[in-house]
């Protein structure tokens, strides 16, 4: 379960030591996400993506209904997929859940973070604050690195 509430005292070391390690915890103690990066775009007319991995630690299932940014107007969780014939088609995913001790990774070629209608070009180096909301109003909000526009992962 997701709780809201503010990082004090030594809540504050961990988090630290979380973002330091690669990892981001914050809101909650539940959700842990490991791994976030984007691609850099071309300008703002074609939609950027960003990729991570959603841990849930708790004893719960916790349900994604959505994510946020000021970076894109229509930010949505979208899934890739290839079916039979080779054609690949892409689309929302709806809500995803994640059970107690599992993980959920948005990648390249299936579930992701896809960001429609930027606001401002996705530019190398820079990071940008996405929010994932979970179905009982919490919230975690991750910071995310932009690579370079032919990144494939996180050590591109």
């Amino acid at each position: 379960m997701i709780r809201k509430g503010t990082i004090l005292g030594g809540c504050a070391a961990l988090l630290l030591a979380a973002v330091l390690s690669g990892a981001a915890l914050a809101g909650s103690e539940d959700v842990v996400v490991e791994d976030a990066w984007a691609r850099a775009s071309i300008g703002t007319s074609r939609p950027g993506a960003a990729y991570m991995t959603i841990r849930n630690t708790g004893e719960e299932a916790l349900t994604l209904s959505g994510i946020s940014t000021d970076l894109a107007m229509q930010p949505e969780v979208h899934l890739s997929a290839t079916d039979a014939r080779g054609v690949n088609s892409m689309a929302p995913a709806g809500e995803i859940e994640i059970a107690p001790g599992e993980a959920v990774a948005l990648e390249p070629g299936g579930l992701h973070a896809m960001l429609m209608m930027l606001q401002r070009p996705m530019v190398e180096g820079e990071t940008f604050d996405l929010t994932l909301i979970f179905s009982d109003g919490g919230e975690v909000r991750v910071e995310v690195p932009i690579l370079g526009i032919a990144a494939r992962g996180l050590n591109d």
